[in-house]
């Protein structure tokens, strides 16, 4: 079962090969990132700590960060947030997807600013498709997206 952790800045450190975990928690072979890509996260995390009060979480099972999740931006006018994560390059395939769009939608549901959540994914896109529909999101909508191309609109009320 997968849970989230909130990541604080102390975390962020310890990823990028800082000193030992003082909650105790461990890495995966190979980390949980690049450090390129930890360092981008961590300033995401702190703007979104700084207007919104959350920013990241780590997703642990069994003692082992096996990715990260964040807030892409704060909830917008109509409390629409959207998540993004990563898994953990040696930890994929272990079927962690559903876990984490799972603990992600119990944790935006205790967010008293989110009353929804919604997601974008390209049309290829099969994988996260059936994840978005397993855990209860319904298509809003086809469009264009600049970098994805044709791309599906996602929602999933929280209230």
């Amino acid at each position: 079962m997968i849970e989230l952790i909130e990541a604080g800045d102390r975390d962020f450190l310890w990823l990028l090969g800082g000193e030992p975990h003082t909650r105790g928690l461990r890495l995966p072979p190979g980390g949980v990132d690049a450090p390129s890509m930890l360092a981008v996260v961590r300033r995401m995390a702190a703007a979104l700590r700084a207007v919104h009060g959350r920013g990241a979480w780590m997703m642990v099972e069994d003692g082992e960060v096996v990715g990260l999740c964040c807030y892409l931006r704060p909830p917008n006018a109509k409390g629409e947030v959207t998540f993004g994560y990563g898994i953990a390059p040696s930890r994929r395939g272990d079927g962690h997807p559903t876990g984490i769009m799972a603990a992600m939608l119990a944790m935006a549901a205790e967010d008293p600013k989110a009353n929804a959540v919604v997601a974008v994914t390209a049309i290829a896109d099969g994988a996260t498709q059936g994840e978005l529909d397993r855990n209860g999101f319904v298509e809003a909508g086809r469009g264009v997206h600049p970098q994805m191309g044709e791309v599906i609109s996602w929602r999933r009320a929280l209230r």
